[in-house]
């Protein structure tokens, strides 16, 4: 399955949003230094789509904040 994720900093709690079909909004609380927030974003998502932490990989905008993510279902 491949996602669109837009990511916003800074919220009160880490939450993500489905705004479409395959497109969702997570916002997160790691600021984006040094991959962190790529690591809080792969972390999130394989919690919410049941998925180990390998199976997610990030195919374009790894410096972005808009994201198109790949999670291979196992």
């Amino acid at each position: 399955m491949i996602i669109s994720i837009k990511v916003k900093f800074n919220p009160r709690e880490t939450i993500i949003e489905k705004t479409d079909d395959s497109k969702y909004t997570v916002y997160l609380k790691e600021r984006p230094v040094k991959g962190k927030a790529n690591k809080e974003l792969i972390k999130i998502l394989s919690k919410h789509f049941k998925s180990p932490i390998s199976s997610i990989k990030i195919l374009s905008g790894k410096t972005s904040s808009n994201k198109l993510i790949k999670i291979e279902k196992q």
